[in-house]
């Protein structure tokens, strides 16, 4: 699921942290790519991929249950949609507000 903050100007990794986040790495097309575990494991877990693009922050998310298969798959049974995902937008979205002392 996409999320478009508009007017972003928080520094990303601390509000990433701040929403439970922690970085993994940047991909090559330059979006931070960071995870959120769900029950304190590896999986299942948010993860998400972030970029600046202007002044927006664009958030790419979606929910693994698994990690993939095997070696050098990327297939992991990741949720783009449904109710789990859907709060955990409307969190990331609060929070963001929440900073902005709107």
């Amino acid at each position: 699921m996409k999320i478009h903050l508009e007017n972003f100007d928080e520094n990303i990794l601390n509000f990433i942290r701040t929403c439970g986040y922690f970085p993994i790495a940047k991909n090559a097309e330059g979006e931070l790519n960071c995870a959120r575990s769900l029950a304190g494991r590896d999986y299942p877990r948010f993860h998400l991929y972030i970029k600046k693009e202007g002044d927006d922050l664009k958030i790419n998310l979606h929910l693994d249950q698994k990690k993939p298969s095997y070696a050098g798959a990327s297939a992991h049974s990741g949720e783009y949609e449904g109710e789990v995902v859907e709060e955990e937008v409307k969190r990331i979205q609060e929070i963001y507000s929440k900073m902005r002392g709107n």
